[in-house]
């Protein structure tokens, strides 16, 4: 059974855009788009099988336009996916309903041939194997978590950011719905893939380094593709990304994978040992950035550590929901009660996730999330912001952008590390709209 969709409030982020003609090493442009966070069910997300999915997900989404001339579409932004995909409508009728792409009216549009050594290019995101169709195209298939699925063909087409056009990047043109809802106003066309896999967006633009900061108070926040040398942003601490040469069944190589070195909440740093954050022989454990994934989910052994402590730090101030059929977003099962007359939550314990050489501090109010709807007698229900991924079936930690907030985070595919720097992410954005 497929969710319905929830996007009753949209969040206003603004996104800068750094682009710089392909490959990116000359004369940079600033442009500027609109970004929104969307809140998205399990039945939905355009993502490949192993991506994670919940009925309140709080994806990030970008406007831009595609083709010759240019339609406008919508994308979910997602550093965990690899290959581009949009919602495409062959249908000859010249007026469609937003967010569909219609390859027809597009000039620019060039079907893949699954001759091409695009076709047979390794990727995670087709569980199945792209295959021909009866025209000779590049044919594929994604599947989901709600046992749906979406097919069609792989193309090539204009990708336009403001006065700045991208011809020849490889997407899907998928032309099966996933989901609407019953109110119409669902409003995106697909995805952008962001990791580092060959037909990902990043790698096709030739990308070298991008930022972004997400601000945890009025949302707003930017995004730079491209070099960021702004002296105001502070010293970067990096970690280094982890990458192996050897496939392994549980181990994604286009993710962005930094090494866990240990967890502290406040400043008690937790009895973990270094097998049970590493990955292991089969690649089980790694740890990865995925911008789209809104919280924090470790493996078991592990989220149960973090959970006794934080719940031992909190016992005096915070009364816990004694629900043990409840879990918020099935992975998310250390929840409170809080009075529906409460302005402020009281003072949390930091939780600080510690990388190679980086230490990531979450505190305040991204600790803990308001459950939607949610009311027990006089009270609201707030749940800690990290989950169990093994209730998910998902053998990764996987760090989502809800603890990225007010964190300036580089990726610099280049020298292959990942910069941190806590900063206030709603001042940045107003000295880039200086800037600029």
């Amino acid at each position: 059974m497929r969710c319905t969709i929830l996007t009753n409030s949209f969040l206003k982020i603004i996104i800068f855009l750094i682009l710089q003609t392909l490959p990116l090493t000359t004369q940079t442009k600033i442009l500027t788009l609109p970004l929104k966070s969307q809140v998205i069910s399990s039945g939905y997300l355009p993502r490949p099988p192993n991506k994670l999915r919940f009925h309140h997900n709080v994806s990030l989404t970008v406007s831009i336009t595609i083709g010759t001339p240019p339609q406008n579409v919508s994308l979910v932004i997602d550093t965990g996916s690899e290959l581009s995909w949009l919602h495409c409508n062959n249908s000859t009728n010249r007026v469609m309903p937003d967010p569909v792409f219609n390859p027809n009216f597009s000039s620019s549009y060039k079907p893949i041939s699954c001759s091409s050594s695009t076709c047979t290019t390794q990727t995670r995101d087709f569980p199945i194997p792209a295959s021909c169709d009866s025209n000779n195209h590049c044919h594929a298939t994604l599947s989901y978590a709600d046992f749906s699925s979406s097919e069609g063909n792989l193309a090539s087409d204009s990708f336009g950011f403001g006065a700045s056009d991208n011809p020849g990047i490889v997407f899907g043109c998928m032309d099966s719905s996933i989901s609407t809802n019953s109110d119409g106003d669902f409003n995106t066309t697909g995805l952008m893939g962001m990791n580092l896999g060959s037909l990902s967006f990043v790698s096709q633009l030739k990308i070298p380094k991008f930022s972004y900061c997400i601000s945890g108070s009025d949302f707003s926040g930017i995004l730079l593709l491209g070099e960021s040398n702004f002296s105001w942003v502070g010293s970067l601490n990096y970690t280094p990304l982890v990458q192996i040469s050897t496939p392994l069944p549980y181990f994604d190589r286009a993710a962005y994978t930094v090494r866990l070195m240990g967890i502290r909440v406040s400043e008690k740093l937790l009895n973990l040992s270094s097998d049970m954050l590493a990955p292991d022989h089969t690649g089980a454990g790694q740890t990865m950035f995925d911008l789209g994934t809104q919280f924090t989910f470790l493996l078991g052994p592990v989220y149960s550590v973090l959970r006794e402590e934080f719940l031992n730090q909190t016992n005096s101030t915070l009364q816990v929901l004694d629900d043990p059929n409840f879990a918020f977003q099935v992975a998310m099962d250390l929840c409170y009660r809080v009075p529906l007359n409460q302005s402020k939550l009281p003072e949390l314990p930091s939780v600080s996730l510690v990388f190679d050489g980086v230490e990531m501090r979450v505190s305040g109010e991204q600790l803990l999330y308001q459950v939607p709807g949610r009311v027990v007698g006089n009270d609201s229900v707030y749940c800690f912001t990290f989950g169990n991924s093994d209730l998910l079936g998902v053998e990764s930690f996987i760090i989502g952008h809800h603890q990225q907030q007010n964190m300036w985070m580089e990726f610099d595919l280049v020298k292959s590390r990942v910069g941190l720097a806590h900063v206030r992410c709603d001042m940045v954005g107003q000295k880039v709209l200086g800037f600029v």
